[in-house]
């Protein structure tokens, strides 16, 4: 018979109660989350299609992963809606909204129409948005975002294709997407800890606030901040917290203490890079990992049609997979991706390279390649679902960037999925050759 639980994690019906249930608006991030969860010895499960939540086995956390962070809001609300029914059907003790460390968004969302969809589903009175991540340099002070030194405004993130981050303020980033009234958590009151930050949000939450923007600047704030939350039905930020959660898990008594850090499987096979991203830190790895081995750059300007452009790429790599991993890329710069839209539309210009990296994995899978770096959020969207994929074992965190998985069938491929702006310069041909052998990459 099985234990009671404290908390409700395990039933005496012998049914597992997550203590956290993770819907994540993008596949990179979440997978990130995924990681730091059992780097940190807690069991999680990663799946992509909210109905294989009711087929997981006991585990103490489990992450839903979908692409929804620029998709329209209606859309991004009901597919993330799916997912957190499907973790409370599961009885998730917590469900935490998952987006970028940048904050990505637009004026119509998608993260304010989301959390006002969660709030209600979770019948959460409040909730806290934290998407600092101090080791990478992304603080929260006053409200204000910055990078590195930076406010967001002024840094390359205000030229992002898709999602510019114009505007620094993040209660105003928000209020703009949400009716919901938002308030600041300052970091004199995260300094003071959590009792007075319970006091400080009883009286906002008096005057009609309900979200709150967080302070952090140190890792020790958000400790402060995962002590605050640890029980609140609702929880959002970036994937850094949630490094935080499980000491305080194991403390009272939700999850049993252990220090297993599952390991992947070797994985052999010919290894590709896929990247989308547009991204500095993107870039930077692309040249890196071509003082080593081929890039092919697609021009989208030149692609005729999405068939005719995975053949031209196919024809590229089928000669030289034999010698080595190799990478395909359509990043450019911000001044060629300007005028890649001006053809297409925002939009179409996304859509279609996305279109091309996912038919070519898929093509490439077939080729014999089985291991994949893939480096942009929506781009791994597409290509997970190009391949059919719906749930994958992740492996241990690895840093900043390096969260890596396998499938689970009897031809499995490996991947990395790997935020555009994140990981060291030399992650591409580092990341490809600790697939072979994961036990010396952990």
């Amino acid at each position: 018979m099985y234990q009671c639980w404290r908390g409700g994690v395990k039933s005496c019906k012998g049914i597992m109660k997550p203590v956290f249930g993770g819907v994540a608006d993008d596949l990179t991030g979440g997978m990130e989350t995924a990681a730091m969860l059992i780097a940190a010895g807690i069991d999680c499960a990663f799946v992509t299609d909210p109905e294989l939540v009711a087929t997981i086995g006991d585990i103490p956390a489990i992450v839903v992963a979908q692409k929804t962070r620029v998709i329209p809001a209606d859309e991004a609300v009901a597919r993330s809606g799916k997912a957190a029914r499907a973790l409370l059907a599961r009885g998730a003790r917590q469900i935490f909204f998952k987006y970028c460390a940048t904050f990505d968004s637009t004026d119509r969302g998608n993260i304010g129409p989301v959390a006002d969809m969660l709030m209600q589903l979770t019948g959460a009175d409040h909730t806290a948005f934290c998407p600092a991540s101090p080791s990478l340099r992304r603080t929260v002070y006053n409200g204000h975002l910055f990078l590195g030194t930076e406010l967001i405004s002024d840094s390359p993130k205000r030229n992002d294709p898709l999602t510019p981050m114009t505007d620094p303020d993040l209660v105003r980033v928000l209020q703009r997407q949400t009716p919901t009234r938002v308030g600041l958590l300052a970091h004199p009151l995260v300094s003071a800890g959590p009792a007075h930050l319970e006091q400080a949000i009883a009286s906002a939450t008096g005057q009609g606030v309900r979200y709150f923007i967080t302070d952090a600047i140190y890792d020790r704030d958000l400790d402060v901040l995962a002590e605050l939350t640890s029980d609140w039905k609702l929880m959002t930020g970036n994937a850094t917290i949630v490094q935080h959660y499980p000491a305080i898990w194991k403390a009272q008594g939700l999850v049993a203490p252990t220090s297993n850090r599952a390991r992947l499987p070797a994985v052999d096979g010919s290894g590709v890079v896929l990247a989308g991203s547009c991204a500095e830190r993107t870039l930077e790895q692309l040249a890196e990992f071509e003082r080593h081995r081929p890039v092919l750059r697609m021009n989208l300007l030149a692609a005729d049609d999405v068939g005719s452009a995975v053949g031209v790429a196919l024809d590229w790599a089928r000669p030289r997979l034999k010698d080595g991993p190799i990478a395909i890329s359509t990043s450019e710069s911000p001044e060629v991706v300007k005028m890649v839209q001006e053809r297409y539309g925002r939009e179409g210009a996304a859509q279609l390279a996305e279109t091309i990296l996912g038919r070519l994995a898929v093509s490439l899978r077939g080729a014999g390649v089985r291991r994949f770096v893939v480096a942009g959020g929506e781009t791994s969207g597409s290509i997970v679902d190009h391949l059919g994929i719906r749930s994958l074992r992740v492996g241990p965190y690895g840093g900043p960037g390096i969260g890596t998985a396998t499938t689970d069938d009897a031809d499995p491929i490996a991947l990395c999925l790997k935020s555009g702006k994140l990981g060291p310069v030399d992650l591409f041909m580092t990341t490809l050759k600790s697939m072979l052998n994961p036990e010396d990459a952990n």
